[in-house]
């Protein structure tokens, strides 16, 4: 029996999953921490982690994987990588990281990306770069230019989180078209690197890695850091994405029209297209999918709220229930109370800038608390509510594109597990949910398969995959949704003045 090892690297843990080369299926899996990494904040709307704490979990759920019965590491023959999205890793030549890395949910580089976006033309970025540079890696490293150029003296190489985990593995520095999208470094009319821009903003080319594929041999497992995991040497780093393009095709969504879902820490739709569509705002982003080619474009629309799993993980943390206090308890509890909450609304950000609301970031916040008739279970409802209506307000921005959903899959996984939930985006979004046993961590294990020509094909790497029969909301139950969701875009018009109007 042969393996291919799945890595799953987020910001909250990292995870582990075995394959079966022959059947596809997942023989063991494993992660770490217990419970979540910290993210560390030295000011308001700062986010960061050092990378040695990613590598030091993701030893220990690589050799949690060796401790399973009847599971050996020895036969492992590819390893792949999906990783947190959008991070920026700055190492010397010998691929030390300088300082922490500034994470996804990192709020600091907000005004150097909308002054560059003015300096540089708002159109000439768009048809360029399908997107604003945002609060995104390429921003963040002019930030860190402007704030730390001691640091950046040093610099050798910018690297997203995953291509820092590759570089670790191999020794190799490297990164991936679709990594180079997500920087908001590709451009996308010329098919390249977008050295105009990197010129523009002042980042020198030097820093940037090689471009590899994303299906590949990125490199070979360096003969220390295999005996560090337990692994044999030599084994290929044959595939490397960005955590939602990899949920995307974990799920098998490569096609254009087709979607996944995911409400983990951050909660995502992301749909495949072959259109370079954007959004004048930059509410919603594009970039190159993992199956993108020159003769075959597959662009991937991400759409994004940030407080998702980590507003439903404070809300345990701080409701308190004791012993057995858990997601499933919650969960039960929610499911006491109707559609709507009785009125009570919760806008569920709270954790950085929001890309659908124009970099703004409001908190989250309740409203119309009834301190006679609300319970804790009307919070948890109004909770999972919120973060649903907070995915269809970003929906009907993706339809403004003119993109339009019809059918959706998500793993049996996080906030998927909540009926409530389940049943409030299937309502909202108004297409097919299908729930697939599946995750990230597996996702990365097929792709590395793919890269090390253990598969042929799409179809011969997705054998093992299975989902549940599709979910759909119609009827009365839909308008009560629809309904609750118009209030719960009034409180948030009050929130924040002026930007539904915006919207046109």
């Amino acid at each position: 029996m042969s393996y291919l090892l799945g890595l799953d690297a987020g910001s909250s843990s990292i995870k582990a999953a075995l394959l079966d080369v022959q059947t596809g299926r997942a023989v063991a899996s494993a992660s770490s921490p217990r419970e979540e990494m910290p993210i560390s904040s030295p000011r308001p709307g700062w986010a960061e982690q050092d990378p040695l704490m990613w590598w030091e979990h993701l030893r220990r759920a690589v050799l949690l994987l060796g401790r399973e019965e009847d599971v050996s590491l020895d036969r492992v023959e590819a390893i792949g990588i999906s990783y947190q999205m959008h991070g920026l890793v700055v190492t010397d030549a010998s691929l030390v990281p300088l300082r922490p890395a500034i994470i996804w949910c990192d709020s600091r580089a907000v005004p150097v990306g909308e002054r560059a976006f003015r300096e540089l033309g708002e159109e000439r970025c768009l048809a360029r770069l399908l997107n604003a540079p945002g609060n995104f890696t390429a921003s963040r490293m002019r930030w860190l230019m402007d704030n730390d150029p001691e640091t950046c003296r040093r610099a050798r190489w910018m690297m997203l989180p995953g291509d820092w985990l590759a570089a670790r593995m191999t020794g190799e520095a490297s990164t991936t078209a679709p990594g180079l999208s997500e920087m908001i470094l590709w451009d996308f009319l010329e098919d390249r690197p977008a050295y105009e821009l990197m010129e523009a903003i002042g980042i020198e080319v030097r820093l940037l890695p090689p471009l590899v594929p994303i299906f590949s041999v990125q490199g070979e497992l360096r003969r220390e850091v295999a005996e560090d995991l337990g692994l044999r040497p030599g084994i290929p780093v044959s595939y490397r994405a960005g955590d939602q393009p990899n949920n995307a095709f974990s799920l098998r969504v490569l096609e254009p029209g087709e979607a996944a879902a995911t409400a983990g820490t951050s909660g995502v739709v992301y749909a495949v297209t072959d259109r370079r569509l954007r959004d004048p705002e930059s509410r919603v982003n594009v970039f190159l999918h993992v199956n993108h080619a020159p003769e075959r474009h597959r662009y991937g629309i991400l759409l994004c709220v940030n407080g998702t799993g980590i507003l439903y993980r404070w809300l345990k943390r701080n409701l308190g229930g004791g012993e057995g206090w858990d997601y499933q308890v919650m969960n039960e509890l929610a499911s006491r109370v109707p559609v709507g909450s009785e009125g009570l609304v919760f806008l569920p950000y709270g954790n950085g800038a929001e890309r659908t609301l124009g970099n703004r970031d409001p908190g989250a916040s309740l409203h119309g608390l009834d301190l006679n008739l609300h319970r804790r279970e009307h919070v948890l409802r109004a909770a999972q509510e919120g973060i649903a209506f907070a995915l269809k307000y970003g929906l009907e921005v993706m339809e403004g594109m003119g993109f339009r959903l019809e059918k959706v899959r998500a793993g049996r996984t996080n906030m998927f597990l909540s009926p409530v939930f389940r049943e409030a985006f299937t309502a909202l979004s108004g297409v097919e949910l299908e729930i697939y046993d599946t995750d990230g961590a597996q996702g990365a294990a097929r792709g590395a398969g793919l890269g090390a020509g253990m598969y042929r094909n799409a179809e011969e790497a997705f054998r093992g995959l299975f989902g549940a029969s599709g979910m759909r909301v119609d009827g009365d139950l839909r308008d009560a949704y629809l309904e609750a969701y118009t209030r719960w875009r009034e409180v948030l018009r009050g929130e924040l003045p002026g930007l539904l109007e915006r919207r046109g």
